[in-house]
């Protein structure tokens, strides 16, 4: 019985096998007879060597066995570890293709497309009935497109650029009428408006505007002293000395008042009438008169108005203003014991050279300061940067780069970033006006480390700003 069953599973073994290797013989042959038009030669070469060593494991496998060696089943085995060791070892095809090769078909070109057969992905063809998909492209847009498409978005609504001058220049009649009946020994000159709003460099929003109060001096009774001639060693910043007392005794000038020391205190002036608009104008009336809330910052060092209206909430910043010797100064000292000193101003100056240059070669300098002063305000850490330093950056650079077409718009803007950027690691900004100035000198070191970082960083990549 043993004998057999011996015999029977031999027969199926034998039997069965046979037809499967004859089946697997057939395929390989079929496999190695198109592998070099499918795979290439160097991949029919792979896949004839495992074949070969696959088929030679079957082959050993269904081979009778002599029971009587007892080396046979070790021989067996080793040379099946060889032939293993054949098919790992087998080098693959790279895997990289060379630029000239991805040119190349990998299988034999399709056959031409009937007219009005569709083509799907895979390349097989489509039934006439079938829907087609047009797949448009990714379009990325470039540093030119993304400037210009965020300098339309900073545009001001229209109601708050007819709304603000208009509603600032009603309070600025009230607050006149108001000095020259409360104070009319002081001549003031005639108010007048200020800001990036009005001179058309205003992003964002129309939330904030200037209130000019000129002071008119009699010049052969004042004189100007520069900063470098005394303590502070600023040229930014300017003294207004009242001279010929002999000659013109204390009380000839109506703004002897407001000397410290023969000198005009623009912080006396500021205690002054920041008293007056605090406490003497009634501005809960002047506010009903024109439809909105006026209400006084007390706690601040500049003289500030809040305005709340239904459409827009205005800042409006008061600055009594001297215009002597062709210099603009303004009533702003620098923080600490010196009250006398005076700031010079540069803006009149900085918009009128921006627009002449601007007319000269159809620029678009004014763009340019409209996206990067967007920019600043927009960055906390830049907010410092806004105004007067970019303006004089811009300017500077205009000497060197002539072309400001709107088409090179990307690259000044990027230039202007990178001159910001070596100006920052100097520390120094000269004054496009007077070279001596130096407009970081307010900044401390902290302030311009961080302003620097942020721009080193958006050097590579512009848009991160926008």
């Amino acid at each position: 019985m043993a004998a057999f069953w011996h015999q029977r599973g031999r027969r199926q073994e034998n039997g069965g096998l046979g037809s499967v290797i004859d089946g697997l013989g057939s395929v390989f042959d079929v496999l190695l007879a198109n592998a070099r038009l499918v795979l290439g030669v160097s991949g029919a070469a792979v896949l004839a060597i495992a074949t070969l060593a696959v088929k030679r494991l079957i082959d050993r496998a269904t081979s009778p066995r002599d029971e009587g060696d007892p080396k046979a089943e070790q021989k067996s085995l080793e040379e099946s570890w060889q032939d293993l060791a054949l098919i790992k070892t087998t080098p693959k095809p790279p895997k990289k293709q060379r630029r000239e090769d991805l040119s190349e078909p990998l299988l034999s070109p399709a056959r031409p497309l009937v007219p009005g057969e569709a083509r799907h992905p895979s390349g097989c063809s489509a039934p006439l009935g079938a829907p087609q998909v047009n797949s448009s492209p990714l379009r990325c847009l470039t540093l030119q497109e993304k400037l210009l498409s965020h300098s339309s978005q900073l545009a001001v609504p229209e109601i708050q650029v007819s709304l603000v001058p208009q509603l600032a220049r009603s309070i600025c009649t009230q607050l006149q009428n108001f000095l020259r009946s409360k104070c009319p020994e002081l001549p003031f000159g005639r108010f007048f408006l200020s800001g990036a709003l009005l001179d058309g460099l205003e992003v964002l929003a129309a939330d904030h505007i200037h209130l000019m109060l000129p002071v008119v001096l009699d010049a052969g009774l004042w004189s100007l002293i520069s900063g470098e001639d005394t303590v502070v060693r600023n040229p930014q910043y300017w003294m207004i000395k009242r001279i010929d007392l002999g000659y013109f005794p204390r009380g000839c000038s109506p703004w002897d008042r407001f000397t410290v020391g023969c000198y005009l205190s623009s912080s006396v002036l500021n205690e002054t009438l920041h008293k007056l608009l605090v406490a003497s104008i009634n501005w809960p009336a002047i506010g009903g008169l024109l439809g909105c809330a006026i209400h006084p910052v007390v706690a601040s060092r500049e003289l500030k108005l809040e305005v709340k209206h239904d459409q827009v909430d205005l800042s409006i910043t008061l600055f009594p203003v001297v215009e002597m010797e062709d210099k603009v100064l303004l009533a702003v000292p620098p923080e600490g014991l010196v009250e006398n000193l005076w700031l010079e101003s540069f803006y009149r100056a900085e918009v009128s050279r921006v627009k002449e240059l601007d007319a000269g070669d159809s620029g678009a300098r004014q763009l340019c300061l409209r996206i990067l002063n967007g920019v600043c305000r927009s960055q906390p850490s830049l907010h410092k940067l806004g105004g007067s330093p970019v303006t004089h950056v811009v300017l500077h650079l205009s000497d060197t780069a002539s072309d400001w077409a709107e088409e090179s718009l990307a690259d000044r803007f990027q230039q202007v970033l990178e001159e910001l950027v070596a100006y920052l690691e100097k520390g120094v900004l000269p004054s496009y006006f007077n070279p001596k100035i130096n407009l970081f000198s307010g900044l401390l070191e902290e302030e311009i480390d961080e302003m620097g970082f942020v721009l080193y960083r958006a050097m590579s990549e512009p848009e991160v700003l926008l």
